[in-house]
């Protein structure tokens, strides 16, 4: 399960709006001089993503909650997401191959199944879309804000 904390923007009849960062983790390990994604996030904008997930716990704008999605999600949708337009531009490059079209409509073609390739992912995507395996599940909920209270006895 991946996990990862965001907090309440706003709950409202069910449902949750949740904001969460880029993971906490990433530059946090010995490995940041040789690691991609943590050069990556250097490079691009602090990001804040937000989410909106059904939840009849009534909550506090500020809660703090862990939401996690199941690895084999995550790697089928990577796997749809990459692999999807690289066949399509292995298969019409190769096909064209096959018929002995000139370089030029060879790549044209490769081009062309790569498009057709995410557009294939990108419908097969809207059929997962609703699947209860895609979406994120609430792993826990943290207390409210106006429920911690830090009491300090000198």
């Amino acid at each position: 399960m991946v996990k990862e904390w965001a907090t309440v923007i706003r709950w409202q009849n069910g449902r949750a709006l949740l904001r969460y960062g880029s993971s906490s983790g990433c530059g946090s390990c010995g490995a940041r001089k040789t690691c991609g994604s943590y050069a990556l996030s250097k490079i691009g904008p602090n990001t804040e993503h937000e989410l909106e997930i059904a939840i009849e716990q009534p909550l506090v704008v500020g809660q703090k909650i862990e939401v996690g999605i199941p690895e084999g999600s995550l790697i089928r949708s990577a796997m749809l997401v990459y692999l999807t337009p690289i066949l399509g531009l292995f298969i019409f490059a190769g096909l064209a191959q096959s018929f002995d079209f000139s370089q030029f409509l060879v790549a044209t073609s490769g081009v062309l199944g790569g498009v057709v390739g995410f557009y294939t992912a990108r419908k097969l995507a809207s059929h997962w879309r609703d699947d209860d395996a895609f979406q994120p599940v609430v792993l826990q909920i943290g207390l409210p804000p106006s429920e911690l209270s830090v009491q300090v006895n000198c």
